[in-house]
């Protein structure tokens, strides 16, 4: 337990007003944590698509609003019920929470927590919150709101990391490298000697690419308009690459087959959310056994597949966080970080500041651009 009654703090943060409005830093003010909750001294944060989607409304009109997804902080000051957490340490705010008792987290089939969902509500779980300026109650991004010095978090969305990692490192695990990974690991399930094809390569990409690596796969195929992800891929173990603006009059679909003996691919990862992207990733695969999973969170809601080639015995799924536990699979992940299995810095290509926060989303358009971190406070 703390040692004295948390009180209020004043803090900067990055404030969004409306959508696609430029986000203005501002000083608020982070009420203490109530039961259950913890406030933590944030890091840095990192900049993810959904962020971006968020920013323009997606998931909801929910405004004034603080973003931010992918962070890492210290804890400042804890609430009253916390156990096994406690001030100074290193966490990790997350949006997909893990209660362990409930029918999903104790069926081993599923990261998605009945008890504590992904928040799109823009409140804490009593339906309250704890920003404010002047007054005026501000919206929190699921259970995280990253861009700020401080936030308030149910500890059910938090987990305690190794201070061996880098904390920028454990920033980019709050997302879209462990939703890439995961959706290896524990949605699709690639097996040694396997055939997988990535759709998109960004920061998610590159985490699916890794853990195909990882478990073995024998042919990892990158698929990304951009030329400049080539590299990067390659590094995380890509063994092959696709830009299908030049694909020679063939679709990607046609291209795939080829590289796989006409059969198609075990496994296929879809990150970009685009429903024509979606469809080529699924008629990517090999009929009677191939496995489709959708990870891109874009406005686009609906996508069509082949329904032949889904009674051809091909799945397609969904994942949120990649199926990833908050707390009973991430350790793993980040041994594998501490170990040097994966190597996180070649993700990161810029680095702002708070203050800078609208040029990170310039930044995201850069063809260059693949992960940027938001530096917030020292250690």
């Amino acid at each position: 337990m703390a040692s004295k009654v948390p009180q209020t703090i004043r803090c900067k943060a990055a404030i969004c007003w409306g959508p696609e409005e430029p986000l203005t830093v501002e000083e608020i003010e982070v009420e203490p944590p109530r039961s259950s909750e913890v406030r933590i001294r944030i890091l840095c944060a990192s900049l993810c698509h959904t962020d971006q989607s968020c920013w323009k409304g997606y998931l909801g009109p929910l405004y004034p609003r603080v973003l931010g997804h992918e962070g890492v902080g210290v804890i400042e000051s804890v609430g009253e019920g916390v156990d096994g957490l406690d001030e100074g340490d290193l966490v990790m705010p997350s949006f997909v929470g893990e209660c362990g008792d409930c029918r999903n987290c104790s069926s081993n089939k599923t990261n998605l927590c009945f008890r504590y969902p992904v928040a799109l509500d823009g409140l804490m779980p009593d339906a309250t919150a704890r920003m404010s300026v002047e007054g005026k109650k501000l919206y929190h991004l699921f259970s995280c709101s990253t861009f700020a010095e401080y936030t308030v978090v149910n500890v059910n969305y938090v987990v305690r990391v190794d201070p061996r990692l880098e904390p920028s490192h454990i920033s980019l695990l709050s997302c879209g490298f462990t939703t890439g990974f995961g959706a290896a690991w524990k949605e699709a399930g690639v097996d040694r000697g396997s055939s997988v094809a990535v759709f998109g390569l960004g920061g998610v990409g590159i985490g699916a690419v890794a853990a195909a690596k990882l478990l073995g796969a024998s042919k990892i195929i990158g698929v990304d308009l951009n030329d400049k992800r080539k590299e990067k891929a390659e590094f995380y173990g890509m063994t092959d690459f696709i830009n299908p603006k030049k694909n020679d009059g063939k679709t990607t679909v046609e291209i795939i087959r080829e590289m796989t003996e006409g059969v198609g691919v075990d496994y296929s990862i879809e990150c970009t959310g685009a429903a024509a992207v979606t469809s080529e990733a699924f008629e990517s695969t090999v009929m009677g056994r191939g496995v489709t999973v959708l990870l891109g969170v874009t406005p686009e809601q609906h996508a069509s597949v082949d329904r032949t080639a889904l009674l051809y015995g091909r799945t397609v799924k969904g994942a949120l966080y990649g199926g990833v536990k908050l707390r009973s699979d991430l350790l793993s992940i980040i041994g594998k970080c501490i170990s040097k299995e994966i190597k996180l810095d070649e993700l990161i290509t810029h680095r702002v500041g708070l203050d800078d926060i609208n040029r990170a989303f310039e930044l995201m358009k850069d063809a260059d651009c693949l992960k940027v971190v938001i530096e917030i406070s020292d250690m």
